[in-house]
């Protein structure tokens, strides 16, 4: 059978330039700043201290955080397959991409200059945040097959994540350094410090994102609509995505697999600090400050960095779905090891762990997604991958915070992530990328496959 995979426009753009990858991956560089100082460490600190001081308890700030987090998912979840699609048929991903990374920058700067118990006011903006960075990542990693070819995608993939742990982890090196130590720097005190990083990350965002636009290439599309075309033709395409995958199982398998298992990695990433500083607070973990798990946070992104490479060396020997099913059963251990933890030093092994699985996960999950969606819609295909991941950022905090609420405790919360976890381990094992593969070689659209060198129906 003849392969026709070089009769497509993606010919246009050059694939593997060695200034396009590492353009395309400094722009993980980037925004990683949001995911660690932000999401994953300042705003569940100034939640508590500053924010929402003298006015929630630790259980209520577990359920604004989550709450957040899930309403901001769950915005991105509905617009994500939308705006994707829109933009396979306008052809500006990066122009989307460039708007929601300027949205998430500019409200991050905004969050310095609330005042003490603004804390309706500060989660409001940061789910505006959220929607940025999240928005964004959509046209981000639609770009990608634009960027590198079928055989080295799973290294362009890994080396975002891997320099987006180094980007992110410096600036974070940073900015704890001024949190503990303000006076080093001329700062009053840890609001101020933290204040002044939030302004960091607005900056790092924006001038670390300015060398995709310079030397990544806008991935071509057969024929540019306009606006109002585009949208018409974005809910229609939509529609024809749906079809699309139920045509193709593997597909459908596999983004409910990933729904599932990502949501638990998503909510450990967003509320993991949340959960310490809770523990600390109660007497539940004892000598655990902020300042450790500033520290804590500094090494998971370190270690991440090579840790995220090596996986992918690993995933190579023994396969990329072998190597998605080990970081899933490790993040369910870690699951497990967290609900018993009473001391701080548990806690440190926990943050060594989650580094070793985390950017694994997250890059042979979006370069194994790949593989198995037609060529020509990867921003609207990118768009379900992206909508799932974050509808379950929906299901995962709002889950931990409900039952977080409901018992007051958050051991319980933390341990109902298992069954996120379990089900997705069980659904990807019934992926197989082999076929999955060849049908999307073979996908014509409207349920028609060649097979045999013949035009065949469902």
């Amino acid at each position: 059978m003849e392969n026709h995979k070089n009769d497509t426009p993606r010919e246009v753009v050059q694939l593997d330039s060695k200034k396009s990858i590492w353009a395309w991956a400094l722009y993980d560089w980037a925004n990683s700043a949001f995911a660690t100082t932000i999401m994953a460490a300042f705003i569940p600190i100034f939640l508590g201290e500053y924010w929402g001081k003298g006015i929630l308890t630790e259980v209520q700030q577990t359920q604004w955080l989550g709450n957040t987090n899930a309403i901001a998912s769950l915005v991105v979840a509905i617009l994500a397959p939308i705006l994707g699609a829109i933009a396979d048929k306008m052809g500006n991903k990066k122009r989307f991409l460039g708007f929601f990374a300027l949205l998430g920058s500019l409200v991050t700067g905004a969050l310095s200059l609330l005042l003490e118990g603004q804390y309706k006011l500060a989660m409001i903006l940061y789910g505006f945040g959220i929607l940025g960075f999240s928005g964004a990542n959509i046209f981000y990693d639609a770009i990608l097959v634009g960027v590198a070819s079928e055989k080295k995608i799973d290294y362009v993939s890994s080396l975002g994540y891997a320099i987006g742990y180094i980007g992110g982890g410096l600036l974070f090196t940073l900015n704890a350094v001024m949190y503990i130590a303000p006076g080093l720097f001329g700062i009053q005190n840890e609001i101020r410090a933290i204040q002044w990083a939030f302004v960091s990350v607005m900056v790092w965002w924006i001038i670390f994102s300015i060398p995709l636009f310079i030397r990544v290439k806008e991935p071509p599309v057969a024929e540019k609509l306009k606006y109002t075309q585009a949208i018409k033709g974005g809910f229609r395409q939509l529609w024809e995505t749906l079809k699309d995958i139920k045509h193709l199982k593997y597909v459908g398998i596999f983004l409910l697999a990933f729904w599932l298992y990502i949501d638990g990695v998503d909510t450990i990433i967003r509320m993991a600090l949340d959960y310490g500083t809770a523990l600390a607070e109660q007497g539940q973990i004892e000598d655990l400050a902020a300042t450790d798990l500033a520290i804590i946070l500094l090494m998971v992104q370190y270690i991440a960095f090579p840790a995220t490479l090596l996986f992918n060396l690993f995933a190579k020997k023994i396969g990329t779905k072998k190597g998605i099913l080990i970081a899933i059963g490790g993040y369910m251990g870690i699951t497990v090891f967290g609900y018993f933890i009473t001391a701080k030093w548990q806690f440190f092994i926990i943050g060594g762990a989650i580094a070793l699985f985390q950017g694994g996960i997250q890059a042979l999950s979006r370069s194994a997604y790949s593989r198995l969606i037609p060529e020509g819609k990867s921003a609207q295909f990118y768009g379900f991958f992206n909508m799932l991941g974050k509808f379950a950022a929906v299901v995962g905090p709002f889950l931990m915070a409900t039952i977080t609420g409901a018992t007051g405790n958050h051991r319980l919360g933390l341990l109902s992530l298992l069954i996120l976890f379990g089900l997705g381990f069980i659904l990807l094992l019934f992926v197989d990328f082999e076929k999955g593969e060849k049908m999307a070689r073979e996908y014509l659209g409207k349920g028609e496959l060649i097979k045999d060198g013949k035009l065949v129906g469902e």
